[in-house]
C-alpha cells in the first residue's frame, strides 16, 4: 500500500490498518495441516562446541 502522499502521520497510520483488515477479511489465515516446527531441519546427534543450526 503505497501512502507517501498521506503527510500526516497519525492519518496514515490509519489508512494502513484499515487497509491490513480489509486484506484479513477478504481472504483470512488458513489453518495449517501440520505441527508447528514440524517442517525444520532435525538434529541428529551433535559433536561437542558445534552450532545447532
Amino acid at each position: 500500500m503505497n501512502t507517501k502522499s498521506i503527510a500526516d502521520k497519525t492519518e496514515r497510520k490509519e489508512v494502513k490498518r484499515k487497509a491490513r483488515k480489509a486484506a484479513e477479511e477478504k481472504s483470512p489465515l488458513q489453518p495449517r495441516d501440520y505441527d508447528r516446527g514440524e517442517k525444520k531441519k532435525k538434529i541428529r546427534v551433535l559433536a561437542k562446541g558445534q552450532r545447532k543450526r
